[in-house]
């Protein structure tokens, strides 16, 4: 079994303006054009709360980065109070949503994720010596980069939330 471990953790949290279509398309581009991941969508509930909705959604993606090291994304979104609003915006009404999001977002890195050195305890032996000792720098790149790669992630929905909530 792969072993896996959570290397970047994080959350933000939005109230105000937004377009939420436009955003949960933004998410969803940005991983999969941008980083490149393969994701799914692991939940998706929406729950009517007089006029509004609350809605969570869950998004688990991947991205191999060689046969033996993969990144993986788990991102939940909880948006509370959901509501249609209409703006006045350059002489025309525009419909968009206002509510509360909530944002959490992990990435991890998953070694041995196929279990090829899982077969035997002398290959799990191998494989404690091999990341210990031969590819230490190359685990240390490859944890930079899913931290880094997390990060801008988070920092580019805040800022698609800053843009949209001040048109």
């Amino acid at each position: 079994m792969a072993e896996e471990d959570t290397i970047f953790s994080s959350k933000m949290k939005y109230k105000g303006i937004f377009d939420f279509d436009d955003f949960y398309n933004f998410c969803y581009s940005w991983l999969t054009d941008e980083i490149g991941l393969i994701m799914t969508e692991k939940k998706y509930s929406e729950k009517l709360a007089g006029d509004s909705k609350n809605i969570e959604i869950k998004w688990e993606g991947f991205k191999n980065l060689t046969d033996y090291f993969r990144f993986k994304i788990k991102v939940e979104f909880d948006i509370r109070g959901l509501k249609k609003v209409e703006m006045n915006q350059g002489g025309a009404k525009v419909e968009t949503n206002t509510g509360t999001i909530e944002m959490k977002v992990k990435g991890i890195i998953s070694r041995d994720y196929d279990g090829k050195f899982e077969m035997t305890a002398f290959n799990k032996f191998l494989r404690s010596i091999y990341e210990k000792w031969v590819i230490p720098a190359r685990i240390e790149e490859f944890m930079e980069r899913i931290i880094s790669d997390s990060d801008e992630f988070l920092s580019q929905a805040k800022a698609y939330l800053d843009l949209e909530g001040k048109r």
